[in-house]
């Protein structure tokens, strides 16, 4: 099985199977939509990869192994979950998945590292990285200083970076304190790709997806 840039042509299908979007039809429509708007701001407009929603992480991974038998050589499909733990810099995601004992996923057969892909250490740090966007949401009784100050926002563990946006957002009398799939995906649709990808795994996300989409060279 092939996947990549064939004999010159564009890729005809690319599609990202995301950890999220729960069981429910509308919190995964949102999810898709969420996604889908990031991308498309990361400059995919007219390429577009189809996102697919597959709510657990676990399940994520079920549902890419099952795309990654059925592509045909002009598809790409990729897998995106959380990390939840630390990621060393210099660690493919693969090797990370493999080794992570919650996990221990192994590579399908025909694939390569760009078909693995991490929010380090949850899709909520990328929030961080583009706290403009997380104050407008929020509006009134945001607390700007709740939020961690650093750029290194895939070095923060997961449980700080949902204790910083409930502490930034418990006294926003409109949205109320953040909560995952009342304000994420929408929020996520509003991010700065650029300020995302400042993250080296985000970046390299937007990367391997916009070189997808170029055909000869994917």
């Amino acid at each position: 099985m092939a996947q990549g840039g064939t004999g010159g042509k564009s890729l005809v299908a690319i599609k990202v199977y995301v950890e999220g979007g729960g069981d429910g039809a509308a919190l995964r429509t949102a999810c898709r939509k969420g996604f889908s708007k990031l991308f498309e701001r990361a400059g995919l407009a007219g390429r577009m990869p189809r996102v697919v929603a597959c709510g657990t992480r676990a399940a994520a991974f079920d549902d890419f192994r099952t795309a990654v038998r059925r592509a045909g050589p002009e598809e790409f499909v990729c897998l995106l979950v959380d990390s939840e733990d630390p990621v060393r810099e210099d660690t493919s995601p693969w090797v990370f998945l493999s080794t992570r004992q919650a996990d221990g996923w192994e590579q399908p057969a025909g694939t390569s590292e760009d078909h693995a892909h991490l929010m380090v250490q949850c899709m909520e740090a990328w929030f961080l990285a583009d706290p403009d966007v997380v104050e407008h949401f929020f509006g009134q009784g945001f607390r700007r200083n709740a939020l961690p100050n650093r750029t290194d926002v895939e070095k923060i563990v997961k449980r700080e970076v949902l204790a910083a946006l409930e502490g930034a957002t418990h006294a926003c009398a409109t949205k109320g304190p953040y909560r995952k799939g009342r304000h994420s995906f929408e929020l996520l649709a509003m991010l700065d790709p650029a300020r995302v990808a400042t993250s080296p795994y985000a970046g390299r996300l937007f990367e391997t997806l916009r070189r997808k989409t170029q055909g000869p060279t994917a």
